[in-house]
């Protein structure tokens, strides 16, 4: 029997078919109160977090809350469980941060061989996560996405950022339960945004061989042309997303730049973020994106068992081989919560030859 005050946890998992999802809640205390948070997706994913509480309640309201929301949960056909992973939900969530993170522009195929080439350019992977900063000041540690806005993280990757000494500010992707760190820009106090990428990468790396835990792991960085040019044709073949080249003596500079820039991204498939305009029959959503003369439809995805229907207003990611106009095989990934409706443009759309002229590829 739980005793008055004390915190209650649910972990609880849904599998049929392709389907495998997850769910946290976890009732605990906060100032004069007690409060109700959670963390959902897919299993080995990033969650989504939240709250139940937009502000402390009582004990026995809390209890209240927490039991419905779990007895909900176990009417849809979840099960309880013991081997998720625990989310650090905070009560700063969705709130402006004031950082936001440098973003990248697309290399043209065109120019990969000269940028292999040229040694004032390093390569690295790009990974299929979510962009993710990570902000410790004190015992705090916060992590903002790609708008600037404080979202949860999971435990596990808190965890190893509060075992490092020091403040810091460091940018990556997050997979899961791992953070994968590709720059810092601030440090100790010190503000790095103005040193070349090449010593803010080896301030990161000793940073990061402070860590015991491998929740957080430094991206690999190739720089010779041989290295580079080989990598590349492996990370080709193993169907990876693609990779990041990024100039060695530039500075970090938070935004996009209109063209160009010094971190360019080349992905090996194409992916759009566009928005939900219709809830089809048959778990299928229609998808439009903003063009010259408003929103303009694009074709429908089917979405997978595994993933909940997105509502209408919601951006999603979509995987395709190419549009001619409407996205010729379409693939759904998922809702993208750090993308705003105003991004879902046809300038990200790559076009089969005969409509190339219309319009360029930008990036998502």
């Amino acid at each position: 029997m739980t005793a008055i005050g004390e915190p209650k946890t649910a972990s609880l998992y849904f599998r049929q078919g392709n389907s495998d999802k997850e769910y946290h809640a976890r009732l605990e205390s906060q100032d004069d109160g007690f409060v109700v948070n959670f963390a959902y997706g897919r299993r080995g994913s990033s969650l989504t977090t939240g709250t139940k509480t937009s502000s402390p309640v009582e004990y026995a309201k809390a209890v209240a809350i927490f039991d419905k929301l779990v007895q909900g949960k176990q009417s849809k056909g979840y099960t309880p469980g013991e081997d998720g992973t625990p989310y650090q939900h905070t009560s700063s969530d969705r709130q402006a941060s004031g950082l936001l993170p440098q973003l990248l522009n697309v290399a043209e195929e065109a120019d990969v061989a000269r940028i292999v080439a040229d040694p004032a350019w390093c390569m690295q992977e790009k990974f299929d996560g979510r962009r993710m900063m990570l902000r410790k000041s004190g015992d705090t540690v916060e992590a903002i996405n790609k708008l600037g806005l404080v979202v949860g993280v999971s435990a596990a990757v808190a965890r190893a950022a509060g075992s490092i000494d020091g403040d810091f500010i460091l940018d990556g992707e997050v997979i899961g339960d791992v953070l994968y760190a590709f720059d810092i820009f601030e440090y100790a106090g010190n503000d790095l945004r103005e040193k070349p990428y090449h010593e803010r990468y080896r301030i990161l790396l000793d940073l990061i061989a402070l860590n015991l835990d491998d929740a957080i792991a430094p991206t690999h960085n190739w720089t010779s042309q041989c290295d580079k040019r080989r990598k590349l044709a492996e990370l080709r073949d193993a169907k990876a997303e693609g990779v990041v080249f990024k100039r060695l003596d530039a500075p970090y500079s938070p935004g996009r730049p209109n063209s160009g820039g010094p971190q360019l991204k080349f992905k090996f498939v194409e992916t759009l973020s566009a928005l939900v305009t219709a809830v089809n029959t048959q778990r299928s959503v229609g998808l439009s994106l903003h063009g010259d003369d408003g929103l303009t439809f694009v074709g429908n995805v089917t979405i997978p068992a595994n993933h909940d229907v997105p509502a209408i207003g919601e951006v999603v990611e979509v995987r395709y081989l190419y549009a001619a106009p409407a996205l010729y095989q379409p693939v759904y990934l998922g809702v993208r919560d750090d993308i705003l409706p105003a991004e879902c443009v046809m300038a990200q759309v790559k076009f089969k030859s005969s409509h190339a002229g219309q319009h360029t590829a930008s990036s998502a």
